[in-house]
């Protein structure tokens, strides 16, 4: 029960946080690195990305392609951490301690999508 419990606060998260990608678009490109192209294009991808694997982890015979999406997801996206806890170094942000915590919480989030890549 617990394990379903998890999994569909899993969803309900990847779902919500893609959504905001449509929501707040300048909140994601603003950590995007600067050496990747189409910041707003890969902003929407990322974001629809969300919303499909979140929704695949609902429906028993999606849900291990969906938790391995959102692994890779997670290792594809983690550049734009790594740059928003640069940035935010560089400007002295207060909120440096955000990014920072980021950094370690990403293994545990692809631990936790790795969970369901069995059944």
């Amino acid at each position: 029960m617990l394990r379903s419990i998890f999994l569909y606060l899993m969803a309900i998260l990847y779902v919500l946080a893609g959504l905001n990608h449509f929501r707040s678009p300048g909140t994601y490109m603003r950590i995007m690195p600067p050496y990747l192209p189409w910041h707003l294009q890969l902003v929407y991808l990322s974001g629809v990305c969300e919303v499909a694997f979140g929704l695949m982890l609902l429906h028993p015979a999606t849900r291990i392609y969906g938790a391995w999406l959102i692994v890779l997801l997670l290792i594809a996206i983690f550049p734009a951490n790594v740059q928003m806890a640069h940035d935010f170094y560089i400007k002295k942000s207060p909120y440096l301690w955000i990014a920072l915590l980021r950094l370690p919480l990403q293994p545990v989030l692809i631990w936790w999508a790795w969970l369901y890549t069995r059944k």
